[in-house]
């Protein structure tokens, strides 16, 4: 038993001193683009940026596309269920204060249109030609999309709660067939 246990402990302690030996954490060389000082940005984070933000504004480029046939969608069927007896207070509610949203926002969003089509600092493919112009474009159209969702102050999000909870709310009675 004696013999057992002093095996162990030099097998523990062989183990333990194998992984001793090398280190707990990674190492990684530095990238073509080194990390800059005084606040400056790499052209590549730059570049990632305003691909970001193109999205985003290609994104509510379609959410503001065809918004008055949507918005008819849902008064539709807000008006489907009213006819059908239901409380439809909340729903209608959320739809209201989501148009207003909208027309709020459009404007804004509308704005963002002139700072895509010049993108200074960038060239059509999105590659940065100049850095200084580059940021201040990233930060201006930054600036704006923010201004976007905050006038539309989740007003989106709201009426998809609103819609669920109706959802919830009026489910048809499972049948026992």
């Amino acid at each position: 038993m004696k013999n057992v246990f002093k095996k162990m402990i030099l097998a523990v302690m062989t183990a333990a001193l194998v992984f001793a030996a090398f280190p707990a954490t990674s190492a990684f060389a530095q990238g073509e683009n080194p990390p800059t000082t005084n606040g400056e940005v790499s052209n590549e984070k730059l570049e990632k940026a305003w691909a970001r933000q193109l999205k985003l504004y290609n994104n509510l480029g379609k959410g503001f596309e065809d918004i008055d046939a949507q918005i008819a969608k849902f008064q539709k069927r807000i008006d489907k269920a009213a006819e059908n007896g239901k409380d439809v207070t909340a729903l209608q509610a959320a739809l209201d204060a989501f148009e207003a949203a909208l027309k709020s926002s459009k404007p804004v969003y509308d704005s963002l249109e002139a700072i895509v089509n010049a993108h200074n600092g960038f060239d059509a493919d999105g590659k940065v030609t100049d850095a200084a112009q580059a940021k201040s474009t990233v930060q201006a159209l930054g600036a704006k999309l923010k201004e976007v969702k905050s006038s539309m102050d989740g007003t989106g999000k709201a009426l998809r709660e609103a819609f669920k909870a109706f959802r919830e709310a009026n489910k048809p009675p499972k049948s026992d067939s």
